[in-house]
This record gives structure tokens, C-alpha cells and sequence, in this order.
């Protein structure tokens, strides 16, 4: 017995089940944090086709699911050093360290949301990468809290068919097509340039489906639409 009145046999089982422990507040922790955007993390991860990685305040990986685990694993565009996320061509690395350092600023000031493109080399279609704060920006160093939620979108996918967009989530013919394209990681420049419709008409299209879906942040809308992907078209 030791100093504490614990007995050997009790001290190695409470070391035993620590690992186990662990995980359940990592776990538990993240839970309770992505309920702030509305959904569970479970939801979040298995979104299908969506890559999706949990930050913690310092900026450092919490949990990512198959997708991201994938798009990471490659590293042709974005990879994991160390914990940490960073882009391949040194240029897209800096635009994403300055854009995480906007979404987690620290110290109990609110982060902001920001979206940014990562190239792969040879001219292929790189990552849309979508960054948001998550909770409400206290201060909060704790190990393992999720404090950001980064969505990647690899554009070498098959894109998805606005027509299913509209037919499942309500949508227009042409709320369909601009979800879609914001989905793809196009802004609204993009998107009027394409559509040959002004910048104000589309982002009077993109009001009225924020409205549509009650939804306010274009990182709602992307994951809504990139979760339909791989589901069944809706032709007949």
C-alpha cells in the first residue's frame, strides 16, 4: 500500500484505464464544442466527401476524419507537421498560418471566419479550406478543447449535381447552382462572372438561401451541400 492508502493492484488498474479516461473527456469535450455550430461531431464526421479537422486552441489537430486523414495522409497540398496544418507550396502556407492565426487569436479575443485555396502543383485542382471559430473565445487553453473546425473541399472530386442540391434541400434552379458553386469554394465574383449575372443578384440568391435553410454562415451552407455528395441522383 502506498502513501495514499491505494494498493499496488489499485494503482496499475487506475493506470490501465487513464488511456481510456482520456478519450472519453477528448471525446466529450469535443462533443459538447461542436454542439455550438448546431450539429454533433458525429454528424460532422461522417459527412461524406467532406474533409473535416478539430483544432484546438493552439492550433494543433484534435481529430480529422477519413477524408481529411486522406487529403493529409497524400500531403500533395495540405499535410500535418508536427500536429499542426500546413500547406505544401510556401505561399498558400503563409495565407493559411495567417488565416488560423485569425481564427484562434487567443487571449479571449473573438475569432474570425476565413476561406482560402491551396494549390497542388502541376496546375491540378487543389483544396478549398473553410476555417471557423468554434465556442466563444475565452480564454481557454486547456488540452484537447476544439476551438476551430476547418472544412476542405478537394476540387479533383466529382461535383455535385445542383438538381439533387434543389430537390433535397429545397432550393431554386438557381439558389441550387449558386450553393453549389459556393460550395465549390467560388466567391461571388466568380460565381456572377460564370452565371453572367451581377454581384449583387448573387448575393441576393445567397440571402435567400441562408433564409431558406436557416442558416446564417457560408460554412453551414458548403457542409449542407457537400453532404449530399455521393448520394443518389435525381434523375430518374
Amino acid at each position: 500500500v502506498d502513501g495514499d492508502g491505494w494498493s499496488f493492484a489499485q494503482t496499475a488498474f487506475i493506470r490501465e484505464l487513464l488511456p481510456h479516461l482520456r478519450q472519453y473527456v477528448i471525446v466529450r469535450q469535443a462533443l459538447g464544442a461542436a454542439r455550438a455550430l448546431g450539429a454533433s461531431l458525429t454528424e460532422l464526421l461522417e459527412t461524406v466527401g467532406l474533409g473535416i479537422v478539430h483544432l484546438d486552441r493552439r492550433g494543433r489537430i484534435v481529430t480529422a476524419n477519413d477524408r481529411a486523414r486522406d487529403i493529409l495522409r497524400k500531403g500533395d497540398a495540405l499535410f500535418d507537421r508536427d500536429g499542426f496544418l500546413h500547406a505544401r507550396l510556401p505561399a498558400d502556407d503563409a495565407s493559411l498560418q495567417a488565416t488560423l492565426a485569425r481564427t484562434l487569436p487567443g487571449w479571449g479575443a473573438q475569432g474570425e471566419s476565413g476561406s482560402l485555396a491551396i494549390r497542388r502543383p502541376n496546375h491540378l485542382p487543389g483544396l478549398t479550406v473553410h476555417i471557423s471559430p468554434v465556442g466563444e473565445g475565452e480564454i481557454d487553453f486547456r488540452p484537447w478543447r476544439v476551438a476551430a473546425l476547418v472544412l476542405v473541399i478537394d476540387r479533383q472530386q466529382k461535383g455535385i449535381d445542383p438538381g439533387l442540391v434543389g430537390a433535397i434541400l429545397g432550393l431554386t434552379p438557381t439558389e441550387s447552382e449558386v450553393a453549389v458553386l459556393l460550395a465549390e469554394g467560388r466567391t461571388v465574383r466568380d460565381i456572377a462572372a460564370a452565371t453572367g449575372r451581377s454581384e449583387k443578384t448573387v448575393r441576393w440568391h445567397v440571402q435567400q438561401i441562408f433564409e431558406k435553410r436557416g442558416i446564417s454562415r457560408q460554412t453551414d451552407l458548403v457542409r449542407q451541400v457537400l453532404s449530399l455528395d455521393g448520394a443518389p441522383d435525381s434523375g430518374p
